[in-house]
């Protein structure tokens, strides 16, 4: 099966509108999403099919608030315990599960918060995810810096304070190649302190390639933990193959980054189910790496161009404050991320009870920095955005809010010696 179908011109061919459709309406059509694909690295771990098994049995109709109060109880958080909170008997505890939360946030993290901001260099893709903006068939502006402009983006996102970049791209290696990629981290590193990047899954020895390119953390998202879900969602490309980005996080422990990253797309499928894998796939990732930063992110679906009614599946942010003060519970050494998806009163309040890293500064377009920093045209080209923003606050303004919260805003707590 094809891979590639870049967008350069203004419309779809009508070769790709057939092959598009063939897709959407012909499952016989598309390769089998649990069956690796030649190239991609199979590292037998376990922890894939404790996580699987898990989530499956999972069955929340069955707590009671009898379940949620003896969970609240206890000093250490069992995966139990995790269902409970995680269950609909729960929601009537959220005060106290925030209070909870915040107590283990106190004390493991203080009053901190981390900032960053992320850097998309390019947005050409080789998959067909539905709910993406840069899926292969979204009519939209592609672009692909060059490392004169990517040089020109960080020395702008700099200038800001900033002392910790996450480098983007869309999932197309033909596009954007891991050695592309590693050169972009090698300009980063002239620029930042702390290099990640959230690009397409690759194997172990090209995860230790980018280390050594000055990468320190990875980040991947699982979308969901749904199987048969994930089949529907990802038509085409190297995405579409499920245990082969599930393991992704472990191959790049492996080949030695310091950090990774994950979670699911919360709304694309049952979000209790969701978030109970998330946080199962850190808990097993922090027991069998023990030395490794491991955090979890909570996005939500956002609109995208040329589809602006995308919203997350029955996930208000009532129910996303009691994911994430359940991962707090659960998880209490753990990074939690809140982006820019979702709006500034509840990342102001999150951030008090059980978030401690936040974006800031953040364009998810390409090469459009300095039109957003400055307020200067750049003069070139910009590639179109992954999805629509809900925060567009500046460095300056997030860390003037977070100390007005009574935070300390952290922009670097690293240092190579």
């Amino acid at each position: 099966m094809e891979n590639n179908y870049f967008i350069d011109s203004d419309k779809l061919s009508e070769k790709a509108l057939k092959k598009k459709h063939e897709l959407e309406t012909n499952p016989s059509v598309r390769t089998n999403h649990m069956e690796y694909i030649n190239g991609m690295e199979h590292i037998n771990s376990d922890i894939f099919s404790k996580v699987m098994s898990e989530m499956k049995s999972y069955d929340y109709s069955q707590y009671t608030a009898v379940d949620v109060r003896r969970a609240l109880t206890h000093d250490t958080c069992t995966v139990e315990d995790l269902k409970a909170l995680l269950s609909p008997a729960a929601e009537p505890f959220l005060e106290r599960m925030a209070q909870k939360a915040r107590l283990e946030t106190q004390k493991h993290f203080g009053n901190t918060v981390y900032m960053f901001t992320p850097l998309y260099i390019a947005n050409y893709c080789e998959n067909y995810c539905v709910y993406c903006g840069f899926n292969c068939y979204n009519d939209i502006r592609r672009m692909k810096l060059d490392m004169e402009q990517i040089e020109h983006e960080m020395r702008i996102i700099s200038q800001s304070g900033m002392e910790e970049i996450l480098i983007l791209t869309g999932e197309s290696r033909s596009k954007s190649s891991v050695e592309y990629i590693g050169e972009a981290c090698r300009l980063a590193r002239k620029y930042f302190r702390l290099v990640g990047v959230e690009i397409y899954p690759v194997n172990t020895d090209e995860y230790k390639y980018l280390h050594e390119c000055g990468v320190d953390y990875v980040t991947v998202f699982q979308e969901t933990y749904d199987s048969d879900r994930y089949e529907q969602l990802h038509l085409l490309g190297h995405k579409r193959i499920f245990p082969y980005r599930f393991d992704a996080q472990e191959r790049a422990l492996m080949a030695g980054m310091r950090g990774v990253a994950g979670s699911a797309l919360l709304g694309l499928s049952d979000f209790r189910k969701d978030a109970l894998a998330s946080a199962l796939h850190v808990y097993y990732l922090q027991r069998k790496y023990p030395h490794a930063e491991i955090s979890l992110s909570c996005p939500r679906l956002r609109p995208i161009i040329n589809n602006g009614e995308i919203n997350p599946l029955d996930v208000h942010e009532k129910q996303l404050c009691q994911v994430l003060c359940a991962y707090r519970i659960f998880l209490p050494f753990c990074g939690i991320t809140v982006s820019s998806r979702e709006s500034e009163s509840f990342r102001n309040g999150i951030v008090k009870i059980c978030a401690t890293k936040v974006s800031a500064g953040v364009s998810t377009g390409i090469g459009d920095h300095e039109s957003k920093y400055t307020g200067k045209e750049s003069g070139s080209a910009e590639g179109d955005e992954q999805f629509e923003i809900n925060d567009n606050r500046s460095l300056d303004k997030m860390y003037e809010d977070m100390s007005g919260e009574g935070l300390q805003p952290v922009l670097n707590d690293y240092l190579y010696v």
